[in-house]
């Protein structure tokens, strides 16, 4: 019955648009809140329409009940969903570092709409952010977005549902990483931290009717600024490498 009202090339078309239209939704740079909806939909549209001919033949027939064609776009949706939400997860390194900068160099309470987590977040980790997706299409690393809509159709069959165990653990081990690199990115400020507050421990032992304060926080924010400044390019460099890498379980080998 559902042959009869919708042909097979439309058929094939939606499902391919369930899973670019999900990765297209959740990926950086791409799928932002700020970017208009109709922008995001006609991207995924012209994907689709571009891998319609190199994908078509590996789709799987249409089912003759609805149940079905519900349960295809719904695995398809799921598994676009998953790759653009790991490439999210990637980046969630950048603000887990920044707010950690932010502690560290006294500008925590400097509050500012980060777009890409789409809530108030320190300014610091809001500006690493924003840089971070600049990179991504200077260095031309977002084709790596669009060769993971490519791949997946070799790498995650149309037509079975998604493996879901597999699925879990990558997420687990992505959310891990990010976190820890978040660290990584944050050790100078760390150390930093460390010896400056110590530093300001024994002044005011040593001078009790100094106030420390006044000069603590704008030493703190200004030393904090000129680390900022001489390691960003070292961060962002690590960063993109650490994109580069976590992407790769989605790309076939070159």
């Amino acid at each position: 019955m559902l042959g009869e009202l919708i042909p097979a090339q439309i058929f094939a078309f939606m499902l391919i648009l369930a899973r670019i239209g999900g990765m297209v939704m959740l990926m950086p740079g791409i799928g932002e809140m700020a970017i208009p909806p109709w922008v995001r939909l006609g991207l995924a549209v012209a994907v689709s329409a571009v891998l319609f001919p190199l994908v078509s033949p590996v789709l799987p027939v249409m089912p003759v009940a609805p149940p079905g064609l519900a349960l295809l776009v719904g695995a398809e949706a799921m598994t676009g969903l998953f790759i653009g939400g790991m490439a999210r997860l990637l980046f969630s390194a950048l603000h887990v570092g920044g707010t950690i900068i932010a502690f560290q160099t006294g500008l925590a309470a400097a509050q500012s709409f980060d777009p890409a987590q789409q809530s108030q977040s320190a300014i610091i980790a809001t500006f690493m952010t924003l840089i971070g997706v600049n990179l991504l299409f200077a260095t031309n690393l977002h084709h790596l977005l669009f060769r993971a809509m490519a791949d997946s159709y070799v790498l995650f069959v149309p037509g079975k549902l998604p493996p879901i165990g597999q699925f879990s653990e990558l997420a687990i081990a992505t959310t891990a990483k990010s976190f820890a690199l978040g660290l990584q990115l944050a050790a100078p400020f760390l150390v930093f931290g460390l010896i400056f507050n110590v530093g300001l421990g024994l002044v005011a032992r040593l001078m009790p009717q100094l106030q420390i304060f006044f000069i603590a926080a704008p030493a703190q924010i200004m030393l904090g600024f000129l680390i900022f400044a001489a390691v960003l390019s070292s961060i962002m460099m690590w960063f993109l490498d650490y994109f580069e890498t976590g992407m790769s379980p989605f790309l076939l080998a070159p």
